[in-house]
C-alpha cells in the first residue's frame, strides 16, 4: 500500500542532523533517507529528492536515474548535490534526470530554501484544468498561452492555433489538407507550401526557447506532434 503523504522529501543519503532539523521545519513532510536502492513501496505525491553527487555504493548520477526510472515513485523532482560549480558535472546531472542541481554543503536551511522555491513555482505553473502538458511543455489554450520549464513562449496567434491543435491530436498524423482547413479559418486561403513554413516558424519559436522540437514531419503527407513525457 503506498505512502498517503501529500509530501515527501528523500535524501540520498541522510544526514542524521539535517534529518533531525527537517523533521522540526517540516513535520508534515514523510522523510527517507536512501544510500543504494530506491524503496519498495509506493509513494504518492509530490516528491522531492536531493541526491549527493556521490554515495557510498554509487554514483549521484546512477541514483538519479534510479529514481527516474522507478515505479514506485511518480514524477519526483531531483536535485543533484554539487561539490564544486563545474559546468560539466551539471551538463551531466540534468542529462541524468535532475531537474536542478544545488552546488555545495546540502544544510537544512538551504534544502528548505529550495523547497519554498520548488513549491511556489509548482503553485504558480499548475497545469490549467483544459490544458495539455507534455514534459515541461505547457499549452493552456483558454488562456491563450504556452509555457515551457514555467517561462511562457513567445508565438504569434496562427502558431499558437497551430500548436494547440497538434497538442489536440498527439501521436496522430495531420495531413497538410487537414492543416489548410485549419489555418483558412481566419478566411485566408494558403496552400501546403504555407502550412511548411508556418510550421517551420513555430519550430523555430520552440527551439528559441529551448524545447526539444516535438514535430515529426511524415514525408509526402504531414505532421506529428509525438507525445513526450
Amino acid at each position: 500500500m503506498g505512502q498517503q503523504n501529500s509530501e515527501t522529501l528523500i535524501l540520498a543519503p541522510g544526514d542524521p542532523g539535517v534529518l533531525a532539523s527537517l523533521r522540526v521545519e517540516e513535520p508534515g513532510v514523510r522523510l527517507v533517507s536512501i544510500t543504494q536502492s530506491i524503496p519498495d513501496a509506493r509513494i504518492d505525491g509530490t516528491v522531492w529528492c536531493f541526491v549527493r553527487w556521490l554515495l557510498p555504493e554509487q554514483s549521484g548520477l546512477e541514483m538519479c536515474r534510479m529514481l527516474r526510472d522507478s515505479a514506485t515513485i511518480n514524477a519526483p523532482h531531483i536535485t543533484m548535490l554539487l561539490d564544486s560549480d563545474d559546468d560539466d558535472a551539471k551538463r551531466r546531472a540534468l542529462s541524468a534526470g535532475a531537474d536542478d542541481y544545488l552546488v555545495g554543503p546540502a544544510t537544512a536551511p538551504r534544502i528548505l530554501q529550495r523547497l519554498k522555491l520548488y513549491r511556489s513555482n509548482a503553485k504558480r505553473y499548475a497545469p490549467p484544468a483544459n490544458g495539455y502538458v507534455f514534459g515541461d511543455l505547457l499549452i493552456d489554450p483558454e488562456g491563450f498561452q504556452a509555457r515551457f520549464r514555467g517561462k511562457r513562449i513567445n508565438l504569434a496567434p496562427g502558431e499558437f492555433r497551430l500548436l494547440s491543435h497538434f497538442a489536440e491530436n498527439a501521436d496522430r498524423v495531420l495531413t497538410r489538407r487537414e492543416l489548410i482547413e485549419l489555418a483558412s479559418k481566419d478566411g485566408r486561403v494558403i496552400d501546403e507550401r504555407t502550412v511548411d513554413v508556418w510550421v517551420g516558424r513555430l519550430r523555430r519559436a520552440l527551439k528559441g526557447h529551448g524545447v526539444p522540437d516535438p514535430l515529426r514531419t511524415v514525408r509526402s503527407v504531414g505532421y506529428v506532434f509525438d507525445r513526450v513525457g
